[in-house]
């Protein structure tokens, strides 16, 4: 489900394509992980079959090359990105799609959302690997993360672009920070801080060569004061940020939410501090803003845009595709008649599109995502798809939420022509949901019958076996 990947499509004039963005399984084609060992030419066939048959539906691909599924033998034998094999490690792979697949894929993403393979890998320890490095993991991680991107840009700049006429960028994840006080200048420089260690942390080394100015300051003095002879944040030699800096062709964003940021002070425990702490600020939300789904997104339409000037101001208005933004939901009930995901939809383009006007170069925008699919740590709790995805089938059979067709009529339109429109189309929508509803409610029952005829009957036969046996043998004892 992972693998069923993203939804795009284009609200720019100046490139009207549909795109599919999907990651490539990096364990899928190389098992080990080391390129030398083996190639499963079966995984290639896999995707060069998915290549093919989507460009033969003229759909463009957007391929990611990483999206958290380091080889097993990498972690346990080096580690995973904590150590520096990995960057040479995951060029072999890069090199390796280059090969296979650039004569037909132009738009590549080395990494998508870096930090929280990071911070939710080698420092809370969420998500896989699971290692809880507080203070030291994740930037080290990072660090490793950003060199290996930057070695990907540069090999296939030199070995593929003029040949296969392609792009190389990167995925970032960035939530916004609002000061919680406008006229508190603490405030505003922790809502800075709250930016700078998210996206900069990434951004700030691929755009100018090295990690934001804040970061070094604060983590540098946090480890002095903590007994540390070096800071905890890496740095990069002169020669590796002249090799680092200009290497993203384009800037993928990932945004979903907004916090309200205050300063916060947090003592340095001689102990050791850690990514969070780092930072001396506090998360605050909105009790007003609505939150349908998982427990970190709330629907804050104004941050998307603010986040997009950011990256204009910041790094020279790169060329910006959206590559996540959606909402989810999290209830027991099935749900096919989403509102809320239309009108956080409705929100959240009506922003990008005031940014584009305020000069953000956006070429394009994903809605995220098609399906329903495994959401990692919260497993299939949470739905993201705009399609519905009975897990408990074994076909798995996909029901289309109102939200399908209010978003391909965006498509369509190629923005939002007028406000009467735009609700007929969610009149339209609810419609159809409706519609879908009916089929749904019909569905546990085939499930249930499913459970009777494939685990029920031939449990209660095992069982009767079971007995007869038991009984027999209880017969022979008494004849004995």
């Amino acid at each position: 489900i992972r693998d069923a990947g993203a939804l795009q499509s284009i609200i720019c004039d100046e490139l009207k394509l549909n795109h599919y963005r999907f990651s490539i399984s990096w364990p899928r084609l190389i098992p080990t992980g080391i390129k030398s060992d083996h190639i499963n030419e079966k995984g290639i066939q896999y995707y060069d079959e998915l290549i093919n048959h989507l460009l033969e539906s003229k759909i463009t691909p957007v391929v990611t090359l990483y999206h958290w599924d380091l080889p097993q033998v990498l972690q346990e034998k080096y580690g995973g990105w904590q150590n520096i094999s990995m960057v040479n490690h995951f060029n072999e792979f890069a090199s390796l799609c280059f090969e296979r697949f650039g004569n037909r894929v132009k738009y590549w993403m080395t990494f998508n959302n870096p930090w929280s393979v990071a911070v939710e890998g080698y420092e809370t320890g969420e998500h896989a690997p699971g290692l809880r490095l507080k203070g030291t993991g994740a930037y080290r991680a990072a660090h490793h993360i950003i060199k290996a991107h930057a070695k990907v840009w540069h090999t296939y700049d030199t070995q593929w672009r003029g040949k296969q006429k392609g792009l190389v960028g990167i995925s970032l994840s960035g939530d916004w920070g609002e000061p919680v006080d406008i006229s508190n200048q603490k405030d505003i420089e922790a809502a800075e801080r709250y930016v700078q260690f998210f996206l900069g942390w990434f951004a700030t080394p691929i755009f100018h060569g090295d990690y934001p100015q804040v970061m070094k300051d604060f983590v540098g003095r946090k480890s002095v004061q903590q007994g540390h002879g070096t800071s905890r944040l890496p740095s990069f030699s002169p020669q590796e940020k002249s090799y680092i800096k200009g290497t993203c062709d384009f800037l993928g964003i990932g945004h979903f939410t907004t916090r309200y940021i205050t300063q916060k002070n947090h003592p340095s425990a001689r102990s050791g501090g850690s990514y969070f702490t780092d930072r001396d600020l506090a998360e605050l939300v909105d009790p007003r803003w609505p939150d349908p789904g998982s427990e970190w997104l709330y629907s804050v339409p104004w941050g998307f845009r603010r986040l997009l000037n950011f990256v204009k101001s910041q790094y020279g208005n790169p060329m910006i595709y959206v590559t996540e933004n959606g909402v989810s939901e999290k209830m027991l009930c099935t749900e096919l008649c989403d509102d809320w995901r239309i009108q956080y939809f409705k929100d959240y383009i009506n922003e990008m599109l005031k940014a584009i006007k305020d000069g953000v170069n956006v070429k394009g925008y994903t809605a995220w995502s098609l399906l329903d699919k495994f959401e990692w740590d919260e497993g299939y709790s949470e739905r993201f798809g705009l399609y519905y995805v009975d897990f408990r089938n074994k076909n798995k059979p996909r029901y289309p939420k109102a939200s399908v067709q209010f978003y391909k009529r965006v498509i369509s339109s190629n923005g939002f022509p007028n406000q009467r429109e735009v609700e007929n189309w969610r009149r339209k929508a609810v419609e159809t949901c409706s519609s879908s509803n009916q089929l749904l409610a019909a569905d546990p029952l085939t499930s249930h019958m499913e459970m009777v005829t494939e685990i029920v009957v031939p449990t209660v036969c095992t069982l009767s076996i079971l007995l007869s046996a038991v009984f027999l043998m209880f017969l022979l004892r008494r004849r004995n």
